[in-house]
Protein backbone atom coordinates (compact mmCIF):
# COMPACT_ATOMS: atom_id res chain seq x y z
CA UNK A 1 0.00 0.00 0.00
CA UNK A 2 1.15 3.38 -0.84
CA UNK A 3 0.43 6.55 0.71
CA UNK A 4 -2.15 7.60 -2.57
CA UNK A 5 -4.69 5.67 -0.42
CA UNK A 6 -4.24 8.71 2.02
CA UNK A 7 -5.90 11.02 -0.95
CA UNK A 8 -5.55 14.18 1.50
CA UNK A 9 -4.15 14.79 5.10
CA UNK A 10 -3.76 13.68 7.32
CA UNK A 11 -4.80 17.24 9.12
CA UNK A 12 -4.37 17.85 12.54
CA UNK A 13 -6.92 19.82 13.52
CA UNK A 14 -8.01 20.34 17.50
CA UNK A 15 -6.04 19.95 19.81
CA UNK A 16 -7.93 19.53 23.68
CA UNK A 17 -6.47 18.58 26.73
CA UNK A 18 -4.98 14.89 26.12
CA UNK A 19 -6.73 14.42 22.86
CA UNK A 20 -6.52 15.68 19.23
CA UNK A 21 -8.52 15.02 16.11
CA UNK A 22 -7.21 14.15 12.80
CA UNK A 23 -8.69 14.14 9.31
CA UNK A 24 -7.99 11.85 6.45
CA UNK A 25 -9.73 11.42 3.24
CA UNK A 26 -9.02 7.78 1.99
CA UNK A 27 -8.96 6.65 -1.49
CA UNK A 28 -11.35 3.56 -0.39
CA UNK A 29 -13.20 2.44 2.68
CA UNK A 30 -11.24 1.83 5.02
CA UNK A 31 -10.29 1.43 8.91
CA UNK A 32 -7.94 4.39 9.63
CA UNK A 33 -5.78 4.30 13.08
CA UNK A 34 -3.06 6.74 14.32
CA UNK A 35 -0.77 5.94 16.32
CA UNK A 36 1.20 8.89 19.22
CA UNK A 37 3.64 6.85 21.09
CA UNK A 38 1.78 5.32 23.99
CA UNK A 39 -1.70 7.47 22.82
CA UNK A 40 -3.74 6.41 19.40
CA UNK A 41 -6.89 6.06 18.03
CA UNK A 42 -8.99 4.68 15.21
CA UNK A 43 -12.16 5.19 13.26
CA UNK A 44 -13.62 3.78 10.33
CA UNK A 45 -14.25 6.53 7.29
CA UNK A 46 -17.92 7.27 6.25
CA UNK A 47 -18.77 7.91 2.40
CA UNK A 48 -19.79 10.90 1.35
CA UNK A 49 -20.54 11.25 -2.83
CA UNK A 50 -18.43 8.59 -3.25
CA UNK A 51 -15.87 9.68 -1.12
CA UNK A 52 -14.45 8.48 1.74
CA UNK A 53 -13.36 10.53 5.37
CA UNK A 54 -12.23 9.96 9.13
CA UNK A 55 -11.85 11.82 12.15
CA UNK A 56 -9.67 10.39 14.43
CA UNK A 57 -9.44 11.49 18.04
CA UNK A 58 -6.46 10.04 19.52
CA UNK A 59 -6.47 9.52 23.27
CA UNK A 60 -3.89 9.43 25.94
CA UNK A 61 -1.31 11.96 25.30
CA UNK A 62 0.71 13.43 28.02
CA UNK A 63 -0.09 16.92 28.84
CA UNK A 64 2.93 19.26 27.95
CA UNK A 65 4.21 17.08 25.29
CA UNK A 66 5.08 16.27 21.58
CA UNK A 67 4.62 13.57 20.58
CA UNK A 68 5.35 11.73 16.82
CA UNK A 69 2.82 10.26 15.11
CA UNK A 70 2.00 7.50 12.18
CA UNK A 71 -1.31 6.92 10.37
CA UNK A 72 -2.42 3.41 9.05
CA UNK A 73 -4.91 2.53 6.94
CA UNK A 74 -6.54 -0.89 7.68
CA UNK A 75 -2.89 -1.99 8.82
CA UNK A 76 -0.52 -0.64 6.53
CA UNK A 77 1.71 2.00 7.30
CA UNK A 78 0.94 5.54 4.99
CA UNK A 79 2.14 8.12 6.71
CA UNK A 80 4.87 9.60 6.92
CA UNK A 81 5.95 8.30 3.96
CA UNK A 82 9.12 6.70 4.06
CA UNK A 83 10.89 8.23 1.80
CA UNK A 84 9.39 11.50 3.18
CA UNK A 85 12.42 14.71 2.80
CA UNK A 86 10.23 17.21 5.89
CA UNK A 87 10.58 16.43 10.01
CA UNK A 88 7.96 14.13 11.31
CA UNK A 89 4.59 15.09 12.46
CA UNK A 90 4.27 15.61 15.56
CA UNK A 91 0.89 16.37 18.07
CA UNK A 92 2.09 19.02 21.22
CA UNK A 93 -0.32 19.36 23.40
CA UNK A 94 -0.15 22.24 26.14
CA UNK A 95 0.78 22.15 29.60
CA UNK A 96 -1.52 23.13 32.86
CA UNK A 97 -4.55 25.65 31.57
CA UNK A 98 -3.93 27.73 34.69
CA UNK A 99 -0.38 27.77 33.92
CA UNK A 100 -0.50 28.58 30.44
CA UNK A 101 -0.54 32.41 29.78
CA UNK A 102 1.43 32.43 26.25
CA UNK A 103 -0.83 31.95 22.79
CA UNK A 104 0.57 32.30 19.20
CA UNK A 105 -2.37 32.18 16.49
CA UNK A 106 -0.80 32.55 12.77
CA UNK A 107 -3.37 33.45 10.79
CA UNK A 108 -4.67 34.87 7.13
CA UNK A 109 -6.92 34.16 4.03
CA UNK A 110 -7.49 34.21 0.53
CA UNK A 111 -5.24 30.97 -0.62
CA UNK A 112 -5.40 30.31 -4.85
CA UNK A 113 -3.33 27.20 -5.18
CA UNK A 114 0.33 27.84 -6.55
CA UNK A 115 -0.65 26.59 -9.89
CA UNK A 116 -1.72 29.98 -9.89
CA UNK A 117 1.52 31.23 -9.51
CA UNK A 118 2.10 30.30 -13.28
CA UNK A 119 -0.33 31.72 -15.12
CA UNK A 120 -1.09 34.79 -13.10
CA UNK A 121 2.50 35.70 -11.86
CA UNK A 122 1.02 35.49 -8.37
CA UNK A 123 4.01 36.73 -5.50
CA UNK A 124 5.49 33.16 -3.61
CA UNK A 125 2.71 31.59 -1.23
CA UNK A 126 3.40 32.55 2.33
CA UNK A 127 1.82 29.80 3.72
CA UNK A 128 4.35 27.73 1.46
CA UNK A 129 7.51 30.19 2.91
CA UNK A 130 5.90 30.01 6.98
CA UNK A 131 5.83 26.02 6.37
CA UNK A 132 9.49 26.16 4.77
CA UNK A 133 10.88 27.99 7.71
CA UNK A 134 9.05 26.09 10.57
CA UNK A 135 10.98 23.00 9.09
CA UNK A 136 14.19 24.72 9.91
CA UNK A 137 13.25 25.28 13.41
CA UNK A 138 12.20 21.38 14.42
CA UNK A 139 14.00 21.49 17.96
CA UNK A 140 12.50 24.79 18.69
CA UNK A 141 9.33 25.01 21.22
CA UNK A 142 9.02 28.39 21.03
CA UNK A 143 8.87 28.71 17.19
CA UNK A 144 5.81 26.57 16.60
CA UNK A 145 2.51 28.36 16.59
CA UNK A 146 -0.39 26.95 19.05
CA UNK A 147 -2.57 27.28 15.93
CA UNK A 148 -3.19 28.18 12.39
CA UNK A 149 -6.62 30.27 11.53
CA UNK A 150 -7.94 30.46 8.39
CA UNK A 151 -10.30 32.70 7.88
CA UNK A 152 -11.90 32.52 4.27
CA UNK A 153 -11.06 31.21 0.74
CA UNK A 154 -9.71 28.16 1.60
CA UNK A 155 -10.18 27.28 -2.03
CA UNK A 156 -11.64 29.15 -5.00
CA UNK A 157 -15.01 27.60 -6.59
CA UNK A 158 -15.13 30.13 -8.98
CA UNK A 159 -11.39 30.70 -10.09
CA UNK A 160 -10.47 27.68 -10.54
CA UNK A 161 -6.59 26.34 -12.10
CA UNK A 162 -5.88 25.39 -15.12
CA UNK A 163 -5.70 21.73 -14.32
CA UNK A 164 -9.14 22.04 -12.54
CA UNK A 165 -10.72 23.77 -15.88
CA UNK A 166 -9.53 21.13 -18.04
CA UNK A 167 -11.04 18.63 -15.70
CA UNK A 168 -14.38 20.63 -15.86
CA UNK A 169 -14.07 21.02 -19.54
CA UNK A 170 -13.22 17.25 -20.03
CA UNK A 171 -16.72 16.44 -18.37
CA UNK A 172 -19.12 18.88 -19.29
CA UNK A 173 -21.06 19.92 -22.45
CA UNK A 174 -19.83 22.98 -24.05
CA UNK A 175 -23.16 24.90 -23.13
CA UNK A 176 -22.71 24.24 -19.45
CA UNK A 177 -23.50 27.48 -17.55
CA UNK A 178 -20.75 27.38 -15.07
CA UNK A 179 -18.00 26.07 -17.50
CA UNK A 180 -15.12 26.96 -15.24
CA UNK A 181 -16.61 26.85 -12.15
CA UNK A 182 -17.30 23.58 -9.90
CA UNK A 183 -20.39 22.55 -8.86
CA UNK A 184 -20.45 19.06 -7.75
CA UNK A 185 -19.32 17.49 -4.83
CA UNK A 186 -17.03 15.43 -6.73
CA UNK A 187 -15.17 18.60 -8.26
CA UNK A 188 -15.49 20.30 -5.11
CA UNK A 189 -12.66 17.42 -3.86
CA UNK A 190 -10.64 18.19 -6.76
CA UNK A 191 -10.08 21.91 -4.90
CA UNK A 192 -8.90 20.26 -1.64
CA UNK A 193 -6.60 17.50 -3.61
CA UNK A 194 -5.16 20.20 -5.91
CA UNK A 195 -4.45 22.58 -2.67
CA UNK A 196 -3.96 20.39 0.40
CA UNK A 197 -1.58 17.51 -1.53
CA UNK A 198 1.24 20.64 -1.78
CA UNK A 199 3.52 18.95 -0.30
CA UNK A 200 4.65 22.26 2.57
CA UNK A 201 1.15 22.70 3.02
CA UNK A 202 0.65 19.06 3.52
CA UNK A 203 3.51 18.85 5.83
CA UNK A 204 2.38 21.99 7.86
CA UNK A 205 -1.31 20.71 8.09
CA UNK A 206 -0.07 17.94 9.69
CA UNK A 207 1.83 18.78 12.49
CA UNK A 208 -0.14 22.56 13.48
CA UNK A 209 -3.28 22.43 14.54
CA UNK A 210 -5.90 24.50 12.62
CA UNK A 211 -9.55 25.66 12.13
CA UNK A 212 -11.23 27.53 9.37
CA UNK A 213 -13.82 29.50 8.63
CA UNK A 214 -15.61 29.87 4.65
CA UNK A 215 -15.55 33.21 2.52
CA UNK A 216 -17.68 33.53 -0.34
CA UNK A 217 -15.63 31.77 -2.68
CA UNK A 218 -15.57 28.29 -1.25
CA UNK A 219 -19.13 28.92 -2.97
CA UNK A 220 -19.38 31.74 -5.15
CA UNK A 221 -18.37 35.15 -5.55
CA UNK A 222 -20.31 38.08 -3.49
CA UNK A 223 -22.09 35.02 -1.47
CA UNK A 224 -25.18 36.17 0.49
CA UNK A 225 -24.31 39.91 0.02
CA UNK A 226 -28.05 40.51 -0.12
CA UNK A 227 -32.01 39.66 -0.54
CA UNK A 228 -31.66 40.82 -4.26
CA UNK A 229 -28.68 38.45 -4.83
CA UNK A 230 -30.42 35.44 -3.45
CA UNK A 231 -33.20 35.93 -5.67
CA UNK A 232 -31.33 36.22 -8.68
CA UNK A 233 -29.13 32.89 -7.74
CA UNK A 234 -32.58 31.19 -7.25
CA UNK A 235 -33.63 31.87 -10.26
CA UNK A 236 -30.35 30.48 -12.16
CA UNK A 237 -30.56 26.51 -12.73
CA UNK A 238 -27.18 25.57 -11.37
CA UNK A 239 -27.40 27.36 -8.21
CA UNK A 240 -29.19 24.90 -5.83
CA UNK A 241 -26.95 22.20 -6.55
CA UNK A 242 -24.13 24.61 -6.20
CA UNK A 243 -25.41 25.72 -2.28
CA UNK A 244 -25.70 22.41 -1.41
CA UNK A 245 -22.22 20.57 -2.64
CA UNK A 246 -20.27 23.85 -1.74
CA UNK A 247 -21.73 23.52 2.21
CA UNK A 248 -21.76 19.92 1.97
CA UNK A 249 -18.04 20.21 1.19
CA UNK A 250 -17.11 22.72 2.82
CA UNK A 251 -18.99 20.77 6.46
CA UNK A 252 -16.86 17.79 5.75
CA UNK A 253 -13.42 19.26 4.64
CA UNK A 254 -13.42 22.25 7.04
CA UNK A 255 -16.17 22.52 9.69
CA UNK A 256 -15.86 18.92 10.86
CA UNK A 257 -12.18 19.44 11.89
CA UNK A 258 -13.36 22.35 13.80
CA UNK A 259 -15.11 20.58 16.40
CA UNK A 260 -13.47 19.70 19.57
CA UNK A 261 -13.60 15.77 20.56
CA UNK A 262 -16.06 16.53 23.24
CA UNK A 263 -18.43 18.55 20.75
CA UNK A 264 -18.48 15.82 18.20
CA UNK A 265 -21.24 13.08 19.75
CA UNK A 266 -23.37 17.01 20.59
CA UNK A 267 -23.17 18.12 17.29
CA UNK A 268 -26.42 18.07 15.30
CA UNK A 269 -24.90 16.51 12.53
CA UNK A 270 -21.84 14.31 12.99
CA UNK A 271 -22.70 11.36 14.81
CA UNK A 272 -25.71 11.28 11.91
CA UNK A 273 -22.60 11.11 9.08
CA UNK A 274 -20.84 8.79 11.31
CA UNK A 275 -23.34 6.66 11.81
CA UNK A 276 -24.82 7.01 8.41
CA UNK A 277 -22.27 4.75 6.08
CA UNK A 278 -23.20 6.26 3.23
CA UNK A 279 -23.74 10.00 4.51
CA UNK A 280 -24.55 11.53 1.06
CA UNK A 281 -28.26 12.06 1.76
CA UNK A 282 -27.53 13.01 5.64
CA UNK A 283 -25.42 15.44 3.93
CA UNK A 284 -27.36 16.81 0.99
CA UNK A 285 -30.46 17.15 3.09
CA UNK A 286 -28.22 19.43 5.54
CA UNK A 287 -27.15 21.61 3.34
CA UNK A 288 -30.01 22.42 1.76
CA UNK A 289 -31.51 23.14 5.01
CA UNK A 290 -29.24 25.33 6.16
CA UNK A 291 -29.29 27.66 2.91
CA UNK A 292 -32.97 28.06 2.91
CA UNK A 293 -32.69 29.76 7.26
CA UNK A 294 -31.16 33.28 4.80
CA UNK A 295 -34.79 33.34 3.74
CA UNK A 296 -36.07 33.57 6.74
CA UNK A 297 -33.33 34.71 8.96
CA UNK A 298 -35.02 38.01 10.05
CA UNK A 299 -37.77 36.52 11.83
CA UNK A 300 -38.40 35.86 15.76
CA UNK A 301 -36.57 32.81 16.79
CA UNK A 302 -39.57 32.12 18.79
CA UNK A 303 -40.71 31.32 15.27
CA UNK A 304 -38.08 28.97 14.11
CA UNK A 305 -35.15 27.25 15.60
CA UNK A 306 -32.15 27.17 13.34
CA UNK A 307 -30.66 24.35 12.25
CA UNK A 308 -26.51 24.34 13.02
CA UNK A 309 -24.36 27.29 13.69
CA UNK A 310 -21.06 27.17 11.87
CA UNK A 311 -19.59 29.89 14.48
CA UNK A 312 -16.95 28.31 17.36
CA UNK A 313 -14.89 29.31 20.27
CA UNK A 314 -11.60 27.75 21.40
CA UNK A 315 -9.88 28.69 24.70
CA UNK A 316 -6.23 28.23 23.95
CA UNK A 317 -4.44 29.02 27.92
CA UNK A 318 -5.71 32.62 28.85
CA UNK A 319 -6.73 33.44 25.52
CA UNK A 320 -10.48 33.25 24.01
CA UNK A 321 -10.58 33.18 20.21
CA UNK A 322 -14.22 33.13 19.10
CA UNK A 323 -14.55 32.77 15.33
CA UNK A 324 -17.70 34.18 13.56
CA UNK A 325 -19.39 33.09 10.47
CA UNK A 326 -19.63 35.78 8.18
CA UNK A 327 -21.35 34.63 5.04
CA UNK A 328 -23.71 31.64 6.00
CA UNK A 329 -26.30 32.96 8.90
CA UNK A 330 -26.39 36.83 7.48
CA UNK A 331 -29.86 38.19 8.21
CA UNK A 332 -30.42 39.64 4.58
CA UNK A 333 -33.92 40.94 4.65
CA UNK A 334 -33.72 45.25 3.62
CA UNK A 335 -35.66 46.09 7.00
CA UNK A 336 -33.27 44.27 9.15
CA UNK A 337 -29.84 43.44 7.96
CA UNK A 338 -27.51 41.45 10.54
CA UNK A 339 -23.96 39.53 10.05
CA UNK A 340 -25.50 37.47 13.01
CA UNK A 341 -29.43 36.01 13.64
CA UNK A 342 -30.12 37.09 17.07
CA UNK A 343 -30.04 33.66 19.06
CA UNK A 344 -25.99 33.81 17.23
CA UNK A 345 -25.15 36.94 18.67
CA UNK A 346 -26.41 36.20 22.13
CA UNK A 347 -24.43 33.33 21.44
CA UNK A 348 -21.48 35.25 20.76
CA UNK A 349 -22.02 37.92 23.62
CA UNK A 350 -22.26 34.42 26.27
CA UNK A 351 -18.33 33.81 24.86
CA UNK A 352 -17.45 37.76 24.71
CA UNK A 353 -18.03 38.15 28.55
CA UNK A 354 -16.22 36.50 30.89
CA UNK A 355 -13.25 36.65 33.94
CA UNK A 356 -11.41 33.33 32.59
CA UNK A 357 -9.71 34.76 29.76
CA UNK A 358 -6.78 37.89 29.29
CA UNK A 359 -7.13 38.43 25.95
CA UNK A 360 -10.57 38.49 23.48
CA UNK A 361 -10.00 37.53 19.90
CA UNK A 362 -12.51 37.51 17.25
CA UNK A 363 -12.24 35.49 13.73
CA UNK A 364 -14.15 37.71 10.99
CA UNK A 365 -13.28 36.62 7.26
CA UNK A 366 -14.61 40.62 6.76
CA UNK A 367 -13.36 43.61 8.68
CA UNK A 368 -14.76 45.14 11.32
CA UNK A 369 -12.80 48.62 11.41
CA UNK A 370 -12.36 49.50 7.06
CA UNK A 371 -10.31 52.31 5.59
CA UNK A 372 -12.54 55.13 6.78
CA UNK A 373 -13.70 56.32 3.22
CA UNK A 374 -14.35 52.80 2.10
CA UNK A 375 -16.22 52.34 5.51
CA UNK A 376 -18.91 55.49 5.06
CA UNK A 377 -19.16 54.35 1.02
CA UNK A 378 -20.50 51.10 2.36
CA UNK A 379 -22.95 52.41 4.81
CA UNK A 380 -24.00 55.08 2.08
CA UNK A 381 -24.48 51.94 -0.27
CA UNK A 382 -26.42 50.18 2.31
CA UNK A 383 -28.80 53.18 2.94
CA UNK A 384 -29.65 53.82 -1.38
CA UNK A 385 -30.09 49.92 -1.94
CA UNK A 386 -32.46 49.82 0.34
CA UNK A 387 -34.24 52.89 -0.90
CA UNK A 388 -37.85 52.59 -1.95
CA UNK A 389 -37.35 54.16 -5.21
CA UNK A 390 -36.75 51.05 -7.66
CA UNK A 391 -33.94 53.13 -9.63
CA UNK A 392 -31.98 54.09 -6.45
CA UNK A 393 -32.25 51.01 -4.85
CA UNK A 394 -31.20 48.90 -8.46
CA UNK A 395 -28.02 51.46 -8.82
CA UNK A 396 -27.34 50.35 -5.36
CA UNK A 397 -26.98 46.93 -5.30
CA UNK A 398 -25.43 47.19 -9.04
CA UNK A 399 -22.54 48.86 -7.28
CA UNK A 400 -22.84 46.54 -3.75
CA UNK A 401 -21.78 43.63 -5.87
CA UNK A 402 -19.69 45.63 -8.80
CA UNK A 403 -17.32 46.54 -6.17
CA UNK A 404 -17.83 44.14 -3.37
CA UNK A 405 -19.62 46.67 -0.21
CA UNK A 406 -20.88 44.29 1.57
CA UNK A 407 -18.57 44.06 5.02
CA UNK A 408 -19.52 45.18 8.43
CA UNK A 409 -19.98 48.69 7.34
CA UNK A 410 -22.76 47.53 5.26
CA UNK A 411 -24.79 46.12 8.05
CA UNK A 412 -24.75 49.17 10.08
CA UNK A 413 -26.65 47.51 13.25
CA UNK A 414 -24.19 44.50 13.65
CA UNK A 415 -21.22 47.06 13.17
CA UNK A 416 -22.07 49.42 15.82
CA UNK A 417 -23.37 45.96 18.23
CA UNK A 418 -19.94 44.98 17.75
CA UNK A 419 -18.55 48.51 19.01
CA UNK A 420 -21.01 48.56 21.71
CA UNK A 421 -19.98 44.94 23.02
CA UNK A 422 -15.93 46.04 22.74
CA UNK A 423 -17.19 48.97 24.80
CA UNK A 424 -18.86 47.22 27.73
CA UNK A 425 -16.11 44.10 27.81
CA UNK A 426 -13.22 46.64 27.32
CA UNK A 427 -14.64 48.94 30.33
CA UNK A 428 -15.64 46.14 33.25
CA UNK A 429 -12.68 45.80 35.76
CA UNK A 430 -12.32 42.31 34.57
CA UNK A 431 -11.87 42.75 31.09
CA UNK A 432 -9.20 41.60 29.09
CA UNK A 433 -5.81 42.85 28.62
CA UNK A 434 -6.32 43.21 24.53
CA UNK A 435 -9.04 42.97 22.22
CA UNK A 436 -8.51 41.96 18.50
CA UNK A 437 -10.72 41.39 15.24
CA UNK A 438 -8.53 38.73 12.75
CA UNK A 439 -9.47 39.44 9.19
CA UNK A 440 -8.92 39.03 5.56
CA UNK A 441 -11.22 39.16 2.27
CA UNK A 442 -9.36 42.44 1.31
CA UNK A 443 -6.37 41.24 -0.42
CA UNK A 444 -4.24 43.83 1.47
CA UNK A 445 -2.62 43.67 5.33
CA UNK A 446 -3.18 46.45 7.54
CA UNK A 447 -3.70 47.02 11.64
CA UNK A 448 -6.50 49.22 12.92
CA UNK A 449 -6.25 50.85 16.40
CA UNK A 450 -10.03 51.39 17.90
CA UNK A 451 -10.33 54.59 19.75
CA UNK A 452 -12.85 54.59 21.86
CA UNK A 453 -11.86 57.17 24.69
CA UNK A 454 -9.96 57.15 27.78
CA UNK A 455 -13.01 55.32 29.55
CA UNK A 456 -12.20 51.87 27.76
CA UNK A 457 -8.88 51.18 28.79
CA UNK A 458 -8.87 47.95 27.16
CA UNK A 459 -6.83 48.44 23.35
CA UNK A 460 -8.94 47.35 20.65
CA UNK A 461 -7.18 46.57 17.44
CA UNK A 462 -8.56 45.28 13.74
CA UNK A 463 -5.67 42.84 12.19
CA UNK A 464 -6.16 41.95 8.68
CA UNK A 465 -4.13 39.73 6.28
CA UNK A 466 -4.53 38.98 3.05
CA UNK A 467 -3.86 37.13 1.07
CA UNK A 468 -2.01 34.24 1.35
CA UNK A 469 -1.39 33.78 -2.17
CA UNK A 470 -3.35 36.14 -4.37
CA UNK A 471 -3.11 39.77 -5.41
CA UNK A 472 -4.88 42.56 -5.49
CA UNK A 473 -5.20 44.68 -8.99
CA UNK A 474 -2.58 47.50 -9.55
CA UNK A 475 -5.18 49.60 -10.05
CA UNK A 476 -7.37 49.33 -6.55
CA UNK A 477 -4.09 49.81 -5.05
CA UNK A 478 -3.78 53.37 -4.70
CA UNK A 479 -7.87 53.76 -4.00
CA UNK A 480 -7.03 51.35 -0.94
CA UNK A 481 -4.36 53.98 0.19
CA UNK A 482 -6.70 56.74 -0.58
CA UNK A 483 -9.44 55.36 1.69
CA UNK A 484 -7.57 55.88 4.76
CA UNK A 485 -6.79 59.67 3.95
CA UNK A 486 -8.51 61.91 5.74
CA UNK A 487 -10.21 63.79 2.94
CA UNK A 488 -11.46 61.08 1.36
CA UNK A 489 -13.04 60.20 4.71
CA UNK A 490 -14.66 63.25 5.15
CA UNK A 491 -15.94 63.71 1.67
CA UNK A 492 -17.33 59.95 1.94
CA UNK A 493 -18.88 60.57 5.27
CA UNK A 494 -20.70 63.82 3.98
CA UNK A 495 -22.10 61.67 1.04
CA UNK A 496 -23.35 58.85 3.36
CA UNK A 497 -25.08 61.83 5.96
CA UNK A 498 -26.91 62.92 2.74
CA UNK A 499 -28.72 60.02 3.07
CA UNK A 500 -29.50 60.04 6.43
CA UNK A 501 -26.71 57.77 7.54
CA UNK A 502 -25.34 58.80 11.22
CA UNK A 503 -21.33 58.75 11.32
CA UNK A 504 -19.74 55.84 13.40
CA UNK A 505 -19.80 56.14 17.13
CA UNK A 506 -16.18 55.36 17.11
CA UNK A 507 -12.98 56.84 15.45
CA UNK A 508 -10.23 54.56 14.19
CA UNK A 509 -6.63 55.05 13.06
CA UNK A 510 -4.10 52.80 10.97
CA UNK A 511 -1.14 51.95 13.04
CA UNK A 512 2.42 51.46 11.51
CA UNK A 513 2.94 51.82 7.66
CA UNK A 514 0.93 50.15 5.16
CA UNK A 515 -0.94 48.86 3.76
CA UNK A 516 0.96 45.87 2.82
CA UNK A 517 -0.38 44.65 -0.72
CA UNK A 518 1.87 41.13 -0.80
CA UNK A 519 1.33 37.62 -0.14
CA UNK A 520 1.54 37.43 3.77
CA UNK A 521 0.71 35.56 6.86
CA UNK A 522 0.21 37.39 10.43
CA UNK A 523 1.23 36.11 13.53
CA UNK A 524 -0.58 37.34 16.79
CA UNK A 525 1.33 36.16 20.41
CA UNK A 526 0.13 36.54 24.04
CA UNK A 527 2.78 36.50 26.56
CA UNK A 528 0.94 36.93 29.45
CA UNK A 529 -0.60 40.17 30.04
CA UNK A 530 0.97 41.49 26.48
CA UNK A 531 0.22 41.30 22.84
CA UNK A 532 1.90 41.79 19.88
CA UNK A 533 0.83 41.48 15.74
CA UNK A 534 3.52 40.37 13.42
CA UNK A 535 3.09 40.75 9.65
CA UNK A 536 5.44 38.89 7.37
CA UNK A 537 4.81 39.17 3.67
CA UNK A 538 6.98 36.87 1.16
CA UNK A 539 10.29 38.39 -0.95
CA UNK A 540 11.01 37.17 -4.71
CA UNK A 541 12.74 34.50 -3.58
CA UNK A 542 10.21 32.92 -1.64
CA UNK A 543 11.02 33.89 1.58
CA UNK A 544 9.56 36.14 4.82
CA UNK A 545 10.06 39.42 5.76
CA UNK A 546 8.68 41.20 8.49
CA UNK A 547 6.32 44.16 6.98
CA UNK A 548 4.14 45.60 10.27
CA UNK A 549 5.29 44.55 13.88
CA UNK A 550 2.99 46.53 16.31
CA UNK A 551 2.15 45.84 20.08
CA UNK A 552 -1.38 46.04 20.99
CA UNK A 553 -1.52 46.24 24.72
CA UNK A 554 -0.62 49.24 26.81
CA UNK A 555 3.03 50.26 27.02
Amino acid sequence: MTTDTLLVGPLLRRIAGTRATIWVETAHASEVEVRAGEAGGHATTFSAFGHHYALVVVEGLATGSATPYEVYVNGEHVWPPADSPYPRSIIRTRGDAEGETTAKLVFGTCRETTQHATTRRLPPDALDAYARRLMQHEGDPGAWPDMLVLLGDQVYADKTSPTVRQQLKARRLPHHGLQDDVQTFDEYTKLYLESWRDPEIRWLFSTVPSVMMFDDHEIIDDWNSSAAWRTDMKNEPWWAERIVNGLASYWVYQHMGNLAPEQLELDALYPKVAAAGDATEVLREFAARVDQEADVGHLPDSWKSRQYQWSFAIDLGRTRLVVLDNRCSRVLDPDHRAMLPAAEWSWFLSQAHGTTFDHLVVGSSLPWLMPPAIHHLEAWNERISASRRPRVAAFGEKLRRAVDLEHWAAFQTSFEAMADLFRVVGRSSTGPASISVLSGDVHHSYVARAEFGRDIPTPVHQLTCSPIHNQVPSFMRPLMRIGWSRWAAVVARGMAALTGVRGPSLRWSKRGDGPYFGNAVATLTHRGLEARVTIEGTTPGGELDTVADVVLTKQ
